[in-house]
């Protein structure tokens, strides 16, 4: 069990289970309070293994929350794995699922499309703030500066898929440029 007791497994359950509710736009919305979380406050990982988890998940096939699994992972095995990944995808799922059902039959409302619209900016923030977190180990190196400057230009200009960015940016760290 990585040395985490079951009080600690259900301290990184219940955090995740609140993260969950704040994962507006996905779970990597909110891995900066999981950054301060596991790393900063209860010192379960690194920095650098933080990172590392991060982008390992979001390098592999599948599913964006991989993530979180792979950061219970290496704090407490297989139970931290359980703890975060329930935690993250219990209220997120069940809330969907209903918030999906019931927008869906007043998707014409004012309501709701304003709310649909107020989420844009949120989302984009916490999608900058996850970005600004896991760009740490590499900020003060210019190649990294320029790689971070151009993905978010190309991202916002064209609809080139993300999966080519990942590619250059894996191209560039293989040659050592970052």
């Amino acid at each position: 069990m990585h040395g985490l007791s079951v009080g600690d497994l259900l301290a990184l359950f219940t955090h995740f289970l609140m993260l969950s509710l704040l994962a507006v736009g996905g779970a990597i919305t909110t891995a900066p309070d999981m950054h301060r979380y596991v790393v900063g406050e209860r010192h379960w990982l690194s920095d650098d293994l933080f990172t590392a988890s991060v982008a390992l998940a979001q390098a592999a096939p599948g599913p964006n929350v991989l993530f979180v699994a792979v950061l219970g992972f290496n704090a407490a095995g297989l139970a931290g794995a359980a703890a975060t990944l329930l935690g993250i995808m219990l209220p997120s799922t069940t809330l969907a699922l209903w918030a999906t059902r019931w927008s869906h039959s007043r998707r014409d409302t004012l309501g709701v499309r304003a709310f649909k619209t107020g989420l844009a900016p949120l989302t984009l923030g916490l999608l900058l703030a996850t970005g600004w977190i896991l760009a740490d180990p590499v900020r003060d190196r210019p190649a990294a500066i320029v790689l971070i400057g151009v993905t978010v230009l190309v991202m916002l200009m064209t609809r080139l898929s993300p999966l080519w960015l990942v590619a250059l940016g894996a191209v560039v760290g293989a040659l050592g440029w970052v």
